[in-house]
């Protein structure tokens, strides 16, 4: 599939307003999407997909990425077992990023790190340092 697949909205209000499904991917290709357990609402990761992976994610309904730094089409669990299976898919207010509500399959993770979520560190904001340090939020 390509990115002319996809419809593109003729106007603004029908961008913003539309029940017509028209990502728009950035200069890359890419729609960034955000991928949330459905149960619980915890936030996983955050990924990007072209229009093939966008595509095959809502056919299988199983979370299909493009891996920037592989420079290819990437099934989430494919060797980890953690595959998402997609229970819901939203897009934003001018349908540049998507986001997907997802049950893990496998042990539940979703992190390469071997964590459960992406997001297992907090930034400290008390110092107002744009140089902040990170702690660990969790079990590892």
């Amino acid at each position: 599939m390509k990115l002319d697949d996809f419809p593109k909205a003729e106007t603004k209000a029908a961008l913003e307003e539309g029940l017509r499904f028209a990502p728009r991917f950035g200069p890359d290709g890419l729609v960034t999407c955000v991928a949330t357990d459905a149960e619980t609402g915890d936030v996983l990761m955050v990924a990007h997909m072209n229009a093939e992976s966008l595509a095959r994610t809502i056919e299988t309904g199983e979370a299909w990425y493009w891996s920037r730094s592989r420079g290819e089409l990437w099934h989430k669990g494919a060797t980890s077992g953690q595959i998402q299976t997609v229970l819901e898919m939203r897009v934003d207010c001018d349908q540049d990023a998507v986001w997907i509500k997802v049950r893990v399959a496998g042990d539940g993770g979703c992190c390469h790190t071997g964590r459960r979520s992406c997001f297992y560190r907090g930034v400290d904001l008390s110092g107002g340092d744009a140089a902040a340090t990170l702690a660990f939020l969790g079990p590892p």
